[in-house]
């Protein structure tokens, strides 16, 4: 995979991730401020909605971060491959 592929993979999931978990925040405060004046039963919806939410933003988070860290360790492992390539057949 090119460069230019791992990076636009690492920031599409860190934006989804960074969305749903402001989108968690927004929602958490909408229900406890505006839900409590209408009725006690519709604040089930948005508590499942909201934890869905903050789960899959964790999870993007994640998989955005470790798509990193996955990137630069083959990264680093070519070039380690390469050096010992130059090394090993002198010209």
């Amino acid at each position: 995979m090119s460069i230019s592929s791992h990076k636009e993979r690492y920031f599409t999931k860190l934006l989804i991730g960074f969305a749903s978990l402001i989108g968690c925040t927004l929602i958490t405060f909408y229900a406890i401020f505006e839900i409590k004046k209408e009725s006690d039963t519709n604040w089930y919806y948005w508590a499942i909605f909201a934890a869905f939410l903050l789960c899959s933003g964790i999870y993007f988070c994640l998989a955005a971060f470790v798509h990193k860290v996955k990137s630069e360790f083959s990264r680093r492992q070519q070039q380690r491959d390469q050096q010992k390539s130059k090394i090993v057949t002198p010209e």
